[in-house]
């Protein structure tokens, strides 16, 4: 089965059109995405409905639980905390409630899927060997998926320690090494320095893993963000990659 893996779209409607474009270029049996659908960006809306009707399995997010209620907003920074205040006062009801219907975790055959970590589906950052490690150790599946660094990310358990690291475009990987913990990156908001929308190809029949990157419409997002009165760091680091 071939799988395409998106995660922390983050209200970027130009970016997550741009990857599913992409995809449709790909012959493709599923679409997973791990979270994230809104927070920072100005189109929640268009991006939960573009996730509903073209993925197959969807996480819930930090932000995404933020903006629903079910987390506390004073838990995130002070942009994130703005940009989800103003969220919750354009969520449609149709959004709310396809929010409310997903999960921050899923298991599928040969794979486990955390929007976070093994250790915090929601909240823990796995950008550390330790916490990789870890999160391999109290996983079984051969394939450990997770987002919410908005870094990709490919580590490999190898005699007791994760080695591995950043994945950037064009990364390769050869799953039947190894029981491996892979980040596709974010669509919306990178922050490995390379503004380009990430995704990953994973071939569960030839057991690899491709990291992809796409330029997207970024001065476009910019624009929208400032027409709605978002804080205007949230526009700058877009051209950045931060």
């Amino acid at each position: 089965m071939r799988v395409g893996v998106i995660s922390d779209i983050h209200g970027n409607a130009a970016a997550l059109e741009t990857v599913l474009d992409e995809l449709e270029d790909e012959t493709l049996e599923e679409v997973w995405c791990l979270g994230d659908l809104v927070g920072y960006g100005p189109e929640p809306n268009g991006c939960c409905e573009l996730i509903a009707h073209r993925t197959d399995l969807c996480l819930v997010g930090n932000h995404d639980l933020g903006v629903i209620g079910s987390i506390a907003l004073d838990e995130f920074s002070p942009d994130a905390a703005a940009a989800a205040k103003w969220t919750q006062t354009v969520l449609t009801d149709y959004s709310r409630a396809y929010l409310e219907s997903l999960r921050p975790e899923a298991k599928v055959e040969g794979a486990e899927l955390y929007h976070a970590s093994p250790r915090d589906p929601v909240w823990d950052y796995v950008l550390s060997e330790p916490v990789a490690r870890e999160s391999l150790e109290i996983t079984k599946a051969p394939l450990v998926m997770v987002g919410h660094s908005h870094v990709p990310l490919a580590m490999i358990l190898e005699n007791g320690r994760a080695n591995g690291g950043l994945a950037p475009g064009g990364h390769e990987v050869d799953l039947a090494q190894g029981r491996w913990l892979l980040n596709p990156g974010s669509v919306g908001q990178p922050r490995d320095n390379d503004p380009r929308a990430a995704y990953v190809i994973l071939d569960l029949e030839a057991q690899t893993a491709s990291f992809r990157r796409v330029t997207y419409p970024v001065e476009r997002t910019q624009a929208e963000i400032r027409e709605r009165g978002l804080p205007e760091t949230l526009a700058q680091r877009l051209a950045l990659g931060l």
